[in-house]
């Protein structure tokens, strides 16, 4: 009798404990140290890998207090492969981000990328997979250490085939949210959602991505990653896709303004004194028929003027590359506004000078738009 009243507050003392758990992010800013990772003109992967990580951290400490965030390396210091997993899963971490700088022979390649474990389409990303793998050779013992793992035999990748990842779907969600506010929010070059197969997210307990930022290869592409607006801009859309991948809601998030961002050249800080950029604010109309050319590509005035100078904020709700219909499916039946930036067609709805008006609109768009955001509306 006893030992089964031990029993039970065993039971009750462990549900305690696992209740007031925090929810821990890992951040790993890959290579560092002896590894430099890839090189560009003038600048080192690892060095952005950090940067970018550090300012993610620092967002998601502001902005979700609730939330715990560990780095796998703050500093430029060599840290294994294993050993980066090893930290994740000693956290009992509920996602992992691994944060990277993409290469390539040609300059020509860009955009953002997002990998999760898999075996799908191995061939078409082995090339990745290799290189980003490569870094465990530089371990005086590496084969012991990953069981006799060679990353630069194809016949080793074999054993991801045999191993099932049951975070897959979750590690989904997260890549495709960031991708989304990358592409749709960010305007860059969509890469999109790819399997690969990596050692860290191998062996990774929990859900995880390898995040590939951009191209060090690209020459207009390296000169906007080390832009440090260009930074804050990548660190905030990945701390709104951890927001919309968890729904949790951000205790003070900082209004983001509209800026065109077609190519890495054009992105602008999104809090400048700048000139606001040109821009057409058109309302949701009915598809047209017998009309060749879309209602959105003529002159059209607001349908709601800003009243004084002060700033006026917006929930926006979707981003498009074509101009949408009025009962346009991803519209939820709501009558939206857009303004057309860059050849993107940005629509919003409940705009007012009051943010807190605007923050209590966005709540209730929630359940149809679980991905909409507080914008600040460029000036007229």
């Amino acid at each position: 009798m006893r030992k089964g009243i031990y029993i039970i507050l065993a039971l009750l003392l462990s549900l305690s404990l696992w209740a007031d758990k925090p929810y821990t992010v890992v951040l790993d800013p890959g290579h560092g140290g002896k590894d430099p990772g890839a090189v560009g003109k003038f600048s080192k992967e690892k060095d952005l890998n950090l940067s970018l990580a550090l300012q993610v951290g620092k967002m998601l400490n502001k902005q979700y207090p609730d939330v715990k965030v560990i780095y796998t390396r703050s500093t430029d210091v060599f840290i294994p492969l294993q050993t980066r997993a090893d930290i994740a899963n000693k956290a009992d971490a509920d996602l992992f981000i691994s944060i990277h700088t993409n290469s390539a022979e040609s300059k020509t390649p860009s955009g953002v990328e997002t990998f999760i474990l898999g075996t799908d389409r191995m061939e078409a990303n082995l090339d990745v997979a290799m290189r980003e793998n490569a870094v465990m050779k530089l371990e005086s013992d590496y084969k012991t250490t990953y069981q006799g793992f060679d990353p630069n035999s194809i016949d080793s990748y074999i054993m991801f085939e045999l191993m099932q990842n049951s975070y897959m779907d979750q590690s989904l969600r997260f890549a495709e949210q960031v991708q989304q506010r990358f592409v749709g929010h960010l305007n860059r070059s969509d890469r999109g959602v790819r399997q690969a197969a990596f050692w860290v997210l191998l062996k990774t307990a929990c859900p995880s991505i390898l995040f590939e930022m951009g191209f060090i290869s690209n020459p207009e592409e390296e000169r906007f990653l080390n832009k440090e607006t260009s930074m804050a801009q990548m660190a905030n859309a990945l701390v709104n896709a951890f927001g919309a991948y968890t729904h949790r809601e951000a205790v003070k998030k900082e209004s983001l303004a509209l800026e065109p961002a077609a190519t890495p050249a054009a992105e602008q800080p999104a809090q400048t004194a700048q000139p606001a950029p040109k821009h057409d604010t058109i309302t949701a109309q009915p598809a047209l028929k017998n009309d060749s050319q879309p209602r959105h590509d003529r002159d059209m005035t607001a349908t709601t003027p800003v009243p004084d100078n002060r700033v006026t904020y917006a929930v926006q709700v979707c981003a498009s590359k074509t101009p949408l219909a009025e009962n346009d499916p991803r519209l939820q039946g709501q009558k939206c506004e857009c303004v057309k930036l860059n050849g993107w067609y940005k629509y919003y709805t409940a705009p007012d000078t009051d943010r807190n008006k605007v923050m209590k609109a966005r709540k209730e768009l929630l359940t149809l738009f679980p991905d909409c955001w507080i914008i600040q509306l460029p000036a007229k």
